[in-house]
């Protein structure tokens, strides 16, 4: 592997509506999941300055079956996210 290059999970292409909550909180603000792995996704939000960084994501309006993730990365709306316990 070449040097300063990182192996990446395979990410499934996804195009789907996710749901974001912030730390503990109840109001659900929409995303769009482009792509998602076993390890991270990215997302596209309507204003990605208000992230904060670490957040809730979950494909459902039910935020409780949201997964907790760190912003990894940030380019205009889109940003990147890792999953952690």
């Amino acid at each position: 592997m070449a040097l300063g290059t990182k192996k990446r999970e395979a990410r499934k292409s996804l195009r789907q509506s996710g749901w974001i909550t912030l730390d503990g909180g109840f109001a659900a603000r929409p995303c769009m999941v482009e792509d998602i792995s076993p390890s991270g996704a990215k997302i596209t939000v309507a204003d990605n300055n208000t992230l904060p960084a670490k957040l809730r994501l979950a494909l459902s309006r039910d935020t409780r079956s949201g997964r907790a993730c760190e912003v990894v990365w940030r380019r205009g709306k889109t940003c990147g996210v890792k999953f952690v316990r």
